[in-house]
């Protein structure tokens, strides 16, 4: 059994906020903005999933990742499949996923190169509790006034399609070619299967659970990391203490008992459950 406390790494952001979230402290009213917070392995460990906080203020750039083989083609170790936790939203925030209607690559690139693939994509109003899955060659952009939780594939292979006149590089022709530009088609959510266990995610990249607080025993498989993300409340697993504003990884059997009315997320890679 073993349980990691895992550091934190900020990572300002020209769209991030200097009001971030309870648990996190603020940065400097004349720093830099944070948009980004990581939680990161001890030493040079590349495991197979990446956690992260968002906090935005602006529109994130349109952007798209590659899948698993599209990367391995270019060297890679790992496309990108994410999905999103909205912790908070302001009343008109958005999200854009996928194209309002299909198109082809040429017109995609076109209307990156003049702006108008704003009004291609589809934007969506989000708020808080909303869960998306966002899969590799799916066109996104994070809006402004979201506070959110990210799972994701340990990949930050982006292709930035357009970015608002923001003086950063673009990636039209890797990004082209990997899009899907079609409407979206929501993951499909397993849902609940028992009272105190709700399935968000079910494969094929990772696994991602939500539970409530209370006692819990879980075993992994060997060689088999978890990581457990306290949305709210506080606990301890196998005599670490944990909060919310933390994140976990678990090895083997563990322990966990949280306090009530706590709110967990718990990731794994693969599609077996625990």
């Amino acid at each position: 059994m073993t349980a990691t406390l895992l550091a934190t790494h900020r990572v300002e952001k020209p769209w991030g906020r200097h009001n971030l979230w309870p648990g996190f402290p603020d940065p400097a009213s004349d720093g830099e903005p944070v948009g980004e917070i990581w939680f990161q392995m001890p030493g040079n460990a590349t495991p197979d999933l990446l956690i992260k906080y968002l906090f935005t203020s602006e529109k994130l750039s349109v952007q798209v990742h590659p899948n698993d083989e599209q990367a391995h083609a270019r060297g890679l170790p790992r496309g990108k499949d994410e999905c999103w936790v909205i912790l908070d939203a302001e009343q008109d925030s958005t999200i854009a996923l996928g194209t309002r209607e299909p198109i082809d690559r040429d017109t995609l690139r076109a209307a990156a190169l003049d702006g108008s693939i704003e009004h291609l994509l589809d934007w969506k109003p989000v708020k808080a509790g909303d869960f998306f899955y966002s899969a590799s060659g799916t066109i996104h952009a994070i809006g402004a006034g979201i506070t959110l939780i990210e799972v994701q594939q340990n990949s930050e292979t982006t292709y930035r399609l357009y970015d608002y006149g923001r003086p950063r590089e673009l990636h039209l022709d890797e990004g082209v070619a990997v899009s899907d530009p079609v409407p979206f088609e929501p993951h499909p959510m397993p849902g609940r299967v028992s009272d105190d266990r709700t399935i968000l995610v079910e494969g094929p990249k990772f696994v991602l659970e939500r539970w409530p607080g209370g006692h819990r025993n879980i075993t992994l498989p060997e060689n088999v990391s978890g990581w457990l993300i306290p949305v709210s409340g506080e606990g301890v697993v196998d005599g670490v203490a944990f909060q919310a504003g933390q994140c976990l990884t678990l090895e083997g059997t563990c322990e966990i008992e949280s306090a009530a009315g706590s709110d967990l997320l718990f990731a794994y890679p693969g599609t077996s459950r625990i």
